[in-house]
């Protein structure tokens, strides 16, 4: 298998999945390779408008500086198994939303990373039982992903890290989407 090389059983696994989820080329500027349903349906795009761009494109000229760097830390580096952060995006109709962003290393067994795996739930908008209902599956995606991974070589770098307090991540969204609701964007 190449590295850009998405195993099939792995794209079913994921197009299967209720929940929004993409694979990035874990190289050079990470350009999307995949994306399943829940993805399309959460930002609008089809995957001709986003494979082989790099997911940053949501965020047009939002102010994600701490989700940048937080991002960038990431990806650069070796220790750092996943990470976890908010940050604003927008749907292709230009309505912005506040995606919790869930992104974590895939590794073949000889030690390349091809992929970066990554979730994505808008919980601008969302109740505090959608969130802990999303975590839940999110949780159930990452458990049987394990043994799909297996069969291409491959293993989930870390593993899902819980919310400390799903209230306080929905207050913070939805403060920050009251600041979006004020901002005019292009």
């Amino acid at each position: 298998m190449r590295d850009h090389e998405i195993p099939g059983h792995l794209a079913t696994y994921l197009n299967q999945s209720p929940i929004a989820l993409a694979l990035a080329d874990a190289r050079d500027d990470n350009p999307l390779l995949f994306i399943n349903h829940g993805f399309r349906e959460l930002t609008g795009y089809t995957g001709e408008e986003v494979i082989g761009h790099n997911c940053r494109m949501l965020q047009r000229d939002a102010d994600n500086d701490e989700a940048r760097e937080r991002i960038r830390e990431f990806l650069a580096s070796e220790r750092q198994l996943n990470v976890r952060t908010m940050l604003i995006n927008f749907r292709k109709d230009g309505s912005p939303f506040v995606n919790l962003l869930y992104m974590s290393k895939l590794r073949q067994l000889d030690g390349r990373m091809p992929f970066i795996f990554a979730s994505q739930f808008d919980v601008s908008r969302s109740q505090p039982d959608r969130l802990v209902a999303y975590d839940a599956e999110l949780g159930r995606t990452i458990g049987k992903l394990t043994p799909v991974l297996a069969e291409s070589g491959m293993v989930l770098e870390g593993s899902l890290t819980a919310i400390a307090n799903t209230a306080a991540t929905i207050a913070q969204a939805k403060l920050t989407l009251s600041d979006l609701d004020r901002a005019s964007f292009p």
